[in-house]
């Protein structure tokens, strides 16, 4: 029963996080879809560590190049609204709900790590 309670609340989250990225770009005084674009970092940012924890080595050199891989990945997400905002092409507005959004999905990906560890061994 408590896993269907800590489900229920990284879906909860997790729409949260998406809902601040579709403002983002869907608000009449934005209108620019190009921060949408952070929802591939979202979908490529668990991988390494997924691939990574099915290998069973005893040494950890696998281990930490998906965490140097999952780095690169949440940064680059963080750096896109940025640049894209630097560059003019998106508001100031729309790269902090951008951020934002990047902040509560990323904590939620870290939520389902920690409260799943022990029955898939994805552990961090």
């Amino acid at each position: 029963m408590i896993h269907t309670y800590r489900l229920i609340t990284l879906a909860f989250f997790g729409s949260i996080g998406v809902t601040f990225l579709i403002l983002a770009c869907a608000l009449p005084q934005y209108n620019q879809w190009w921060p949408f674009f952070t929802i591939l970092f979202y979908l490529a940012s668990p991988i390494p560590t997924m691939i990574s924890k099915r290998q069973n080595y005893d040494n950890s050199s696998c281990l930490e190049f998906s965490i140097f891989l999952t780095v690169g990945i949440v940064l680059s997400s963080f750096a896109l609204p940025i640049v894209l905002s630097l560059a003019g092409i998106i508001a100031t507005g729309a790269c902090v709900l951008t951020i934002l959004g990047n902040v509560v999905v990323y904590f939620t990906l870290l939520g389902f790590f920690l409260a799943f560890q022990e029955d898939v061994g994805w552990q961090i």
